[in-house]
């Protein structure tokens, strides 16, 4: 859907965001009263074996809520020049998946508030919350921080600690670091805008880096740290999952538990086979 110029002009809050962690934070913040007034995401995508073109998670749910939705293949100057038509107060980032340049950061008049699953300086980067599990941390937390030119290195605003429970995967962490980071952008906005918060400048000496997902990730090696496997096991529960090579084909691991120090499978997903109890995995070998 195209905007309007008359919708332009009358953005006060424009929100970037692409997957389901952006959009939980969208409904916290509509359960409180506060909506954006553009949504900017990334293009739609082929998906799946048949490759169908899907909408982003963000750009769905702007649409179930009648808010127009840009999807800029570049950050260009075309793009550039709609966000400077607009009399925006402020910018919303959460995992938009592209890192905005000095040219759109200085736009709107009270910059841009970035919503970012982890304690800062700590985790910086893309994978934060697989980083935290797999780091083996008790707690982790949410950090809202004013967005500059390098990445996660903004000073900060407010942030909220959250321990992380002994069996919990990345997916559900995710959900519930995206309802707190909701609810604290709820609460700073209107003081933000007020001029009433001040931020804090990072200790960047202590700052930690994440590496983006890959695949190959997923492997384990099933004489390896128990402890190791069922941290990958809960951090990559959403992609890339974790498996293992038997006669060169990939089995999935769909299901584990980690009981008195053991690492044990439940449920496997051999390649070209249906999901299996492993015992009867064992016994097809």
């Amino acid at each position: 859907m195209e905007l309007t110029s008359n919708e332009i002009s009358k953005a006060k809050i424009v929100f970037f965001g692409t997957p389901d962690f952006a959009v939980t934070i969208l409904e916290t913040l509509k359960e409180k009263g506060v909506m954006p007034n553009i949504v900017v995401t990334r293009v739609d995508k082929p998906q799946g074996r048949k490759m169908i073109l899907t909408s982003p998670p963000v750009k769905i749910w702007a649409q179930k809520n009648n808010i127009p939705v840009l999807q800029p293949e570049k950050l260009d100057y075309d793009f550039l020049y709609k966000l400077k038509t607009t009399d925006c107060e402020l910018f919303i980032v959460a995992a938009y998946g592209k890192i905005l340049p000095k040219t759109i950061l200085e736009i709107p008049l009270k910059g841009v508030l970035n919503v970012h699953p982890s304690l800062l300086p700590k985790f910086r980067g893309p994978s934060p919350i697989e980083s935290a599990i797999l780091a083996g941390e008790k707690e982790t937390g949410v950090t809202i921080m004013l967005l500059d030119e390098e990445m996660d290195h903004g000073p900060t605003i407010k942030s909220e600690k959250l321990k992380i429970k002994n069996e919990i995967k990345a997916s559900e962490l995710e959900k519930e670091l995206a309802r707190i980071g909701g609810n604290l952008l709820a609460d700073i906005i209107p003081k933000w805008i007020a001029g009433e918060i001040k931020t804090k400048e990072q200790n960047h000496s202590e700052a930690t880096y994440t590496q983006k997902i890959k695949k190959e990730d997923g492997l384990i090696d099933l004489n390896g740290n128990a402890e190791e496997n069922y941290c990958k096991y809960r951090a990559f529960d959403a992609w890339p999952g974790i498996y293992f090579f038997v006669n060169k084909k990939r089995v999935i691991i769909k299901n584990v538990e980690l009981t008195n120090g053991e690492f044990k499978i439940n449920r496997v997903l051999p390649e070209g086979k249906k999901e299996m109890n492993y015992p009867d995995f064992l016994r097809g070998i």
